[in-house]
């Protein structure tokens, strides 16, 4: 983990290494007080001394002033080296994620890549500064004041020595305790933010129902998880300041007591025991030993926070792609041909059955296919191979000649064109969406496309037209009306391979219809790939295949499967009653 996360430090590394050369600077200068305030009170208060009061006092405030100043800076610092640690990790995290393949994006949900965006991000953030900072501080404030205690008193300073293990004990019981709670923690949380995002993407749905007390009730039980975890966490940790209070006293109290021994028996005389400038001193260098102490644990008990935060960020960085372009690296697909040999899937080594078994399945450059089946046959699935969304478990899969893990990805995927079940629309104009098919499409293009996509005609009806802002998810516009947009976006690629998958279900007949005619005038080398459940979609396409429980069960064009096939027959006649497909 520390390894992984290293390796975001960066530009962080200048102010990252400056922190730490201040803070002992700063450090040093505060353990020089106390013994300058011994002087004080030793050579000057005590033998009324107003030079040496004066003397004294004026080194006492220099040192107090440049102890102020590099602590200054050493918190800038501290501060600009975790805002550029947690930029960093962001960004590399994001990268990453971005490089995902389907399968990557399924082993983690977006709730808890969300989670770990975040929350994680910020509890390392703060762990970071911590260390640059008060990690350097609090040991080095530590053996200074250790060092400089025994020059005054070594006596007394074995009580400092006593104490330490005491601390260490309690520290190492707490650190085992509250790890396991932290790490919980953080899981309920992708929990909540899970909860969360489908409770908002859903709220027409929730609201339509009725479901708001139902929603807030699972909202609520989770929040209370993660407040009776924490509790319990923090509850382990509360035992640090007990025992720290403890050590803090008792020190005090022996100091005290052996102390002014020691000045009784030497009368307060420097130099025949110990002075009552050199017990107050021995007190400051206590508050300061037993503070970093403090400080120590408090280190412990955040890195044993964000160590349950920084393993699941490492989990995130250290996952690689499962698709990667090929070692061939070929840059250019031939055609729009496609060709499945033996093709089998499964979304994971885990799971008990294949979701796509043996398939077999050729598809000329420029034809026209169409897919149906009944729900859960692995329609989408079947056709998530092309563009390797999703890598073929067994067999191959080719495209334009070329098996599909030899290309180049980008190459691949910018010659297919895939429009989702789910239609997806980004906040921004309307141009500003279908320039995702092409960021260098010119109005005329854009235009073009739409009318194809049969969407210019309810574009031209908005008051901005092209220029209308689209709200984020596409909620000011219709569903009919969001999958015209996303067909024209895919268009505007200019692909070898079109695969709209079942994306013209809420359009009306009359326009799934004219969109289809389009196609079939307009881009006639481009091969089509038609998921849908209505009959009448690809009815007139050039090979049908129809799908059940992952397998082909047959392919043909619409006559030939109407004479044979059951399953074919079957949707045919429940969605027509006898009539036309086109009705």
């Amino acid at each position: 983990m520390l390894k992984t996360l290293s390796k975001c430090i960066r530009d962080a590394k200048l102010p990252a290494i400056l922190t730490p050369i201040l803070v002992i600077c700063e450090s040093v200068l505060e353990v020089m007080i106390p013994l300058v305030m011994a002087a004080l009170i030793d050579k000057g208060i005590t033998l009324g001394d107003m030079n040496e009061v004066v003397k004294y006092g004026v080194i006492l405030l220099a040192l107090t002033a440049a102890a102020l100043f590099f602590g200054v800076m050493s918190g800038y610092t501290a501060s600009r080296a975790s805002s550029l640690f947690a930029r960093n990790v962001r960004q590399d995290m994001y990268y990453n994620i971005q490089q995902f393949s389907f399968g990557n994006i399924d082993k983690f949900s977006p709730a808890s890549l969300v989670t770990r965006l975040t929350t994680d991000v910020s509890n390392v953030q703060q762990a970071f500064q911590m260390m640059t900072r008060i990690t350097f501080r609090a040991p080095a404030m530590l053996i200074f004041a250790f060092i400089f205690s025994f020059g005054v008193n070594a006596q007394l300073a074995t009580i400092f020595v006593a104490v330490i293990p005491f601390l260490a004990i309690v520290l190492a019981i707490i650190i085992k305790l509250s790890y396991p709670r932290f790490t919980q923690v953080f899981k309920t949380y992708d929990k909540l933010n899970n909860v969360v995002e489908e409770d908002l993407r859903g709220i027409r749905v929730v609201k339509s129902f009725v479901r708001e007390e139902h929603e807030i009730g699972k909202f609520g039980k989770i929040s209370d998880s993660i407040y009776r975890n924490f509790t319990k966490a923090e509850k382990t940790i509360a035992f640090n300041a007990p025992a720290m209070q403890i050590a803090v006293y008792t020190c005090i109290m022996l100091i005290s007591w052996l102390g002014a021994q020691s000045i009784v028996a030497g009368g307060n005389i420097p130099g025949n025991g110990l002075t009552t400038g050199e017990l107050m001193s021995m007190f400051t260098y206590a508050m300061q030993i037993l503070m970093s102490l403090m400080m120590i644990s408090m280190i412990f008990v955040m890195l044993t926070m964000s160590k349950a935060s920084g393993d699941r960020i490492a989990e995130v960085l250290n996952e690689k792609s499962s698709i990667v372009d090929g070692e061939k690296n070929v840059s250019e697909v031939a055609d729009g041909s496609v060709e499945f040999r033996n093709v089998s899937f499964r979304y994971s080594e885990k799971a008990e059955n294949d979701a796509l078994r043996h398939i077999d399945l050729k598809i000329k450059s420029g034809q026209t296919v169409g897919v149906i089946g009944g729900t859960g046959s692995s329609k989408s699935t079947l056709v998530q191979m092309i563009p390797r969304l999703y890598d073929a478990t067994e067999g191959e899969v080719i495209v334009g000649g070329v098996n599909v893990r030899d290309y180049n990805l980008d190459a691949l995927r910018n010659n297919v064109a895939m429009v989702l079940q789910k239609n997806v629309l980004f906040s921004g104009t309307i141009k500003d969406n279908l320039r995702w098919g092409d960021e260098n499409a010119t109005d005329e293009d854009i235009e073009r496309v739409c009318r194809l996509a049969c969407a210019d005609e309810f574009i031209q009806t908005f008051p901005d037209k092209y220029d209308t802002y689209i709200e984020q998810g596409g909620a000011n516009v219709s569903g009919g009306q969001k999958q015209r947009l996303c067909i024209a976006r895919a268009l505007l690629k200019k692909p070898k391979i079109l695969i709209l998958d079942d994306s013209t279900s809420a359009v009306d007949t009359k326009t799934d219809a004219m969109i289809r005619k389009a196609f079939a005038e307009e881009i006639p080398d481009t091969t089509k790939i038609i998921i849908a459940q209505r009959v009448s979609s690809i009815s007139n396409a050039d090979l049908i295949v129809v799908m059940e429980n992952g397998a082909i069960n047959d392919a043909g064009t619409h006559d030939e499967l109407y004479a044979r096939n059951d399953i074919y027959r079957e949707i045919y006649d429940s969605q027509t009653k006898g009539g036309s497909a086109d009705e």
